[in-house]
């Protein structure tokens, strides 16, 4: 590594608060589907940011955006009218037909964060009592206190304990245990489509119809977490859509602003009416520059018609996957929608892989011990996918052959 690597990695270690075990590496330029790091070495990313890249990286509609509001005015406020603003919730509210209104946050905890309150406040008024949030096992909403109870994963929220009252997990995919769960006390149900950093695991469409039934039985919100599978991810503009369910609430993020901080509240423009001025707010959200980028990344992944190179691509990469894990049986199972894909490992060596795909020029994703995560820009094509399993192949070759000699 150069010096430059070096210098970054020892200032980094004497003064940014260590919470990410980083890899060893440092990118310092991207191009579509392909990163250099600082001695100009190429890598394909099959990560994209976790999925927040969704049209490649640098692409030139959203740099011209940016730097074009840039040049003019960063930020002024929320008490104040931004053209791009409105034009963005427009353009999201589009994508779902009408009917919706948006609000702007930087991230998408703090969009889960304003959808608990939306809920809490939409309860108040029309379900006084209710307060609770029903979310799944191995779900994942964020890392903020209120997002962090509402994620579905014990051993992330041990170390902050004790996590603020009113959230309930049950099974993903079992709608006798959520039946169960959705009560007079329940304020909104909130479902992730495809648990992304669980594993990828989808639900089925079955769940999500029994799912808005209950709700509609129990007088409580359907809140659907697009924040990773949004923006054409899957192969529709939101996962929920494929399925025919409508819910009443939606939180977005990520792939909003093509890797700039911005997320969402999209609500149904009834449960959005039950909160009035100063119930909610963001010092940046929804600013001139950043909603500029939003409306030129939006565009393009329309113009460019990446929900359909998502459906196609992903179900390639899919397949190939599933080769080699038919010829390797290194693999126990491949799933996913779009370019949203994950498999599990028969051995505990996710984390061995992923470090050897990176020396080998492939960045992708390692979760816990057993499950890789792949999430390319959507511009991913056959060629990069090809060079992506020829490179598995040979690890997870070089594995079992390890493993059958052990």
């Amino acid at each position: 590594m150069g010096g430059s690597f070096d210098a970054a990695k020892a200032l980094d270690a004497e003064v940014v608060m260590q919470t990410y075990a980083r890899k060893p590496v440092m990118f310092v330029r991207g191009e579509g589907m392909r990163l250099y790091d600082d001695e100009g070495r190429e890598y394909l990313d099959f990560v994209s940011g976790i999925g927040a890249v969704n049209l490649g990286h640098a692409h030139p509609a959203v740099t011209a955006a940016l730097c074009d509001q840039a040049s003019k005015l960063v930020h002024v406020s929320n008490l104040f009218y931004v053209e791009h603003r409105a034009e963005l919730a427009s353009d999201i509210v589009g994508l779902l037909g009408g009917g919706w209104r948006v609000f702007f946050s930087n991230s998408g905890a703090e969009a889960v964060e304003g959808a608990i309150k939306l809920a809490r406040r939409w309860a108040g008024v029309r379900k006084p009592g209710a307060f609770k949030v029903v979310s799944l096992d191995r779900s994942f909403h964020g890392r903020t206190l209120a997002a962090l109870a509402a994620t579905g994963q014990a051993s992330k929220q041990e170390a902050f304990a004790p996590m603020p009252e009113g959230f309930v997990h049950v099974p993903a995919n079992d709608l006798v245990a959520l039946a169960a769960a959705v009560d007079d006390t329940v304020a909104a149900v909130m479902l992730e489509v495809v648990q992304g950093e669980g594993g990828v695991w989808p639900l089925s469409d079955e769940y999500l119809r029994g799912a808005r039934s209950i709700c509609d039985a129990h007088g409580c919100l359907l809140v659907i977490d697009e924040i990773q599978t949004g923006f054409f991810r899957t192969g529709p503009a939101f996962a929920h859509q494929a399925s025919g369910v409508v819910p009443d609430v939606i939180t977005v993020a990520k792939a909003l602003a093509n890797g700039l901080p911005i997320g969402g509240i999209v609500a149904r423009d009834e449960v959005a009416a039950t909160l009035a001025p100063g119930d909610h707010g963001s010092t940046f959200g929804g600013g001139p520059a950043i909603c500029a980028a939003g409306r030129a990344t939006v565009g393009a992944l329309i113009a460019e018609k990446l929900g359909d190179n998502a459906t196609q691509s992903g179900a390639y990469l899919r397949e190939r996957l599933q080769s080699i894990a038919d010829a390797t049986r290194a693999i126990t199972d491949v799933r996913g929608a779009g370019l949203m894909v994950g498999l599990t490992l028969r051995n505990p060596i996710a984390q061995q892989v992923g470090a050897t795909a990176l020396e080998r020029g492939i960045v992708i994703n390692a979760i816990g011990t057993d499950i890789l995560r792949f999430l390319p820009p959507l511009v991913c094509g056959k060629a990069e996918i090809d060079t992506l399993c020829c490179t598995l192949s040979d690890i997870l070759g070089e594995s079992s052959e390890a493993d059958a000699h052990s």
